[in-house]
């Protein structure tokens, strides 16, 4: 049986609030060593944050990618994917300007994937991103959204045959010269049907049976990840 799209958010937030919520310690920029990646901002999904991140940050860590390297954002719970687009578009802005990097990889994990995609597709994104990752992402929508009868503004962007959807989705799925992934698991209970994760233009990759949270968690979809960006 397919769970509800909240039940699994809401499982994230608490699973978020115990592991802690820290966002990446930058050095002073000017005291910055060279980059040997490029900078990573991890996108998290709907009633997320920046802690669901600490696991996969930690295996970049032990790969050889520097803290000054790997970037976080909160987003408000009831933000618009608009808005969060827009906070993005600071955010890689900021890390740019830390960094003194050319772009950005990202990699979002549900809910995220819309907003980052709103922000390469209408933000000028495209030109400041080399890699972007959507684990999990409703990319066409979810019919979880509607079982849980969800009526914020997020929740009802993502509903299948959404406007917002619509717009996002009209023509090149894919703009730019950015590199897009995918990852969907045949068992995510969040995201329904499955194949709404696909991106026409896209690298997309069908993982084991695994959990809508575990995406972000899973060692051999983090080393896949690793491959796609490095």
């Amino acid at each position: 049986m397919k769970a509800q799209f909240l039940k699994s958010a809401v499982a994230a937030a608490v699973f978020s609030v115990l592991s802690g919520c820290t966002e990446s310690t930058v050095p002073n920029p000017g005291n910055l060593p060279d980059l040997t990646h490029d900078p990573i901002l991890f996108v998290h999904g709907y009633l997320g944050s920046t802690s669901n991140w600490d696991t996969m940050k930690g295996r970049f860590k032990a790969d050889g990618w520097a803290e000054y390297e790997l970037y976080t954002h909160q987003f408000g719970i009831f933000n618009s994917n608009i808005k969060n687009a827009q906070e993005l578009d600071d955010r890689v802005d900021e890390i740019l300007r830390l960094t003194g990097a050319d772009k950005v990889d990202i990699i979002a994990h549900s809910m995220g994937s819309v907003s980052s995609r709103y922000y390469l597709r209408n933000l000028g994104g495209s030109s400041k991103v080399d890699a972007w990752v959507s684990l999990g992402g409703p990319n066409h929508g979810t019919d979880d959204v509607d079982v849980q009868n969800c009526q914020t503004t997020p929740c009802r962007e993502i509903a299948i045959g959404s406007a917002f959807l619509a717009a996002l989705n009209a023509g090149d799925e894919t703009p730019g010269l950015v590199r897009y992934a995918t990852w969907r698991s045949p068992c995510d209970a969040t995201i329904n049907p499955d194949e709404s994760v696909v991106l026409l233009g896209a690298t997309n990759t069908l993982t084991a049976c695994l959990a809508h949270f575990n995406l972000i968690i899973d060692p051999t979809v983090y080393l896949q990840v690793r491959t796609f960006v490095e």
